[in-house]
């Protein structure tokens, strides 16, 4: 059984980069390792999806049951999502073996400063809608395994590290369980 890593956080908190260092640091050790980042997701369906929070909904429930079926085969899998919700997280620690939720807790002052897609600029002087902190409601993670400060004053490789540290039992007990 593997494990997942579930990393959640609003967009520009920095998912993606911790992510891919964590994904790096592991594959030196794990063969059976998979990103799933979930504007790559989105893009592995077509982008048949919009924005709107029952998109947004529909999204992560792939994200989790692509998740669920990869560690069901042994492989473990480092997720990078937005868009989460009391029912999605409980739905996680129910149905996925193995694991470990993760919130990378900015604030919106940080990634509006960021902003590395655009998003927030866009929503202000476009009205552009559907943006994960603005016009839908963020709501964080209610009891995290593990919340990171991603303001900045970590690096991603330190805040990576962290992480490492709380994946330790399953690293060198890959059959064990954890709720």
């Amino acid at each position: 059984m593997g494990f997942v890593v579930w990393v959640t956080g609003l967009s520009g908190s920095g998912k993606s980069s911790i992510c891919r260092v964590l994904y790096q640091k592991l594959k030196q050790d794990l063969h059976g390792l998979v990103l799933l980042d979930g504007d790559d997701v989105r893009a592995a369906f077509g982008h048949d999806l919009g924005y709107e929070e029952s998109d947004r909904v529909i999204q992560v429930k792939r994200v989790q049951a692509l998740a669920r079926m990869l560690a069901a085969q042994g492989i473990s899998v480092i997720v990078a999502v937005v868009y989460c919700s009391q029912d999605l997280m409980r739905w996680n620690r129910v149905n996925i073996p193995n694991y470990l939720e993760v919130y990378l807790e900015t604030s919106m002052e940080t990634v509006v400063q960021r902003d590395s897609k655009g998003l927030y600029s866009l929503e202000k002087n476009s009205g552009v809608v559907n943006v994960v902190g603005v016009d839908i409601p963020w709501n964080p993670p209610p009891l995290p395994d593990l919340t990171l400060n991603g303001n900045g004053s970590v690096s991603p490789e330190s805040l990576a590290d962290k992480i490492l540290e709380c994946l330790s039992p399953w690293r060198s007990a890959p059959n064990s369980e954890h709720a």
